[in-house]
């Protein structure tokens, strides 16, 4: 039963992972973000708002930045589980390619994608596209497809934009008043038929050559009658650097 909770645990943790970091996408010459066709008519606040947190976090080299990789720890918790699992984590991001791994010393999950075909452990088969939620999408502001919209009107946090990606996955963006950084956000989508939805309060960014990535994050996961808690913590994080081609097509 433990290994069972475990596992679900380590599912949802690496769709939790994958929400904080992704990039590798094409340069914009300005530091503020052009509407697209799709963005024209869209509340120019919350525009606006997404133009000061992309400048916030880096603005043109959060956009030129080709490749990520982030290593470092990670502490599931559950009420279904007796005490907390220590484990770590792994990611690494091309463009629209990526890999990520959470292992523990009971269990471990993979998942990656090569460009053109998902690879994964999961025996839930394939997750969700792991670029097209969180903070991935801050770096898409301007690309074709990608729209930001205001808040939902019930939204109880008024400080704050939605970025929405071709494929209908969004995310709720909140900003830190003073300085413009992304503090939280929320996602909410559909998969095997359960409605998941997850929130991540960020605690620290590191700045590496001007731009400001996630360090330490904790992470909720609510599956309705299952919640997961993963507190992360980056150790290595390394920006542009050369990566095998065959490092998103094997997950062995």
């Amino acid at each position: 039963m433990r290994n069972l909770v475990l596992n679900a645990a380590l599912i949802l943790l690496v769709l939790l992972a994958s929400c904080v970091s992704s990039f590798g996408q094409k340069t914009d010459s300005n530091e503020s973000v052009k509407p697209t066709a799709d963005s024209k008519a869209l509340n120019s606040e919350a525009l606006g708002l997404a133009n000061a947190a992309f400048a916030a976090h880096g603005g043109n080299k959060l956009k030129a930045v080709k490749t990520m990789v982030i290593k470092g720890s990670v502490n599931v918790t559950s009420p279904a589980l007796p005490q907390a699992i220590p484990g770590g984590f792994s990611m690494a991001f091309a463009s629209d390619k990526y890999r990520i791994e959470i292992s523990t010393l009971v269990q471990s999950l993979k998942q990656s994608f090569d460009g053109e075909q998902t690879y994964t452990s999961s025996p839930l088969g394939p997750l969700p596209p792991l670029n097209r939620l969180g903070f991935p999408l801050l770096q898409r502001l301007g690309d074709e497809g990608f729209v930001v919209s205001s808040l939902p009107a019930d939204s109880k946090k008024k400080l704050g934009f939605r970025i929405t990606a071709p494929d209908g996955f969004f995310t709720d963006f909140y900003v830190d008043e003073k300085t413009k950084q992304i503090k939280s956000y929320e996602s909410k989508y559909e998969l095997s038929g359960r409605i998941y939805t997850t929130s991540v309060d960020i605690d620290k960014y590191r700045e590496i050559d001007g731009v400001f990535v996630p360090e330490k994050y904790s992470q909720r996961f609510d599956l309705g009658q299952i919640v997961f808690y993963g507190d992360f913590k980056a150790k290595d994080i390394l920006l542009n650097t050369e990566l095998a081609a065959d490092v998103f097509s094997n997950v062995k």
